[in-house]
């Protein structure tokens, strides 16, 4: 019996090493995210807040890799926000994964105002709702943001455990886009942020 058990751990305690690094970055990344709450001028939590924030537990089958198909001819659009005021975006590319078994799409799109900016030209944005939305999650979706560095040889890694809530989840006066319709995901993505874990004044 000892001869089988022990190739068996030998196998499994790498892979359960890397599961628990994984958990250690997320848990690292959510650190951050909180902190910078105190640290944003525009910022709408207090620190006493930010215990409220909550999260799905990091789960590493959320993160995945996508093909990604660059959209140089797309036109600006106007992308509606919860503020009423519009805000210009372009399509930048087309992400195409398989999440546990189902094949989906996700539009990337990039601001146009910040791209002018060098500070953030290479930023782009990642708005969705799923099956999730208004059960566990902001009824106004969630986001992702990456870099056009991430892309490379036409792939590019999304981890929903790093997606996180527009501010209009935790006040209002704030203009959050509104995911486009392209971009509602009939699943659930039970990884990254969740409904906020205090009432939000009108």
């Amino acid at each position: 019996m000892k001869r089988i058990v022990l190739p068996i751990l030998c196998c499994l305690l790498p892979a359960m090493a890397n599961a628990q690094h994984y958990i250690d970055s997320i848990n690292l990344y959510r650190k951050h995210y909180k902190e910078d709450f105190l640290t944003d001028a525009r910022s709408p939590l207090k620190a006493a807040d930010t215990g409220f924030l909550r999260f799905y537990p990091a789960d590493i089958s959320y993160k995945v890799k996508a093909s990604f198909v660059l959209t140089p001819q797309a036109k600006e659009f106007s992308m509606p926000t919860h503020s009423g005021k519009d805000k210009m975006f372009r399509q930048y590319g087309i992400a195409t994964f398989k999440l546990h078994d189902t094949l989906l799409v996700l539009h990337v799109y990039q601001n146009i105002t910040l791209s002018k900016d060098p500070k953030y030209k290479d930023d782009l944005f990642i708005p969705f709702t799923d099956l999730t939305t208004y059960e566990e999650t902001y009824a106004g979706g969630r986001y992702i943001d990456i870099s056009i560095n991430d892309i490379k040889k036409n792939e590019l890694i999304l981890d929903f455990n790093t997606c996180y809530n527009p501010y209009c989840a935790f006040a209002s006066g704030y203009s959050c886009p509104i995911p486009p319709d392209e971009n509602k995901l009939a699943v659930h993505i039970q990884a990254g942020e969740k409904l906020f874990g205090k009432s939000v004044e009108e």
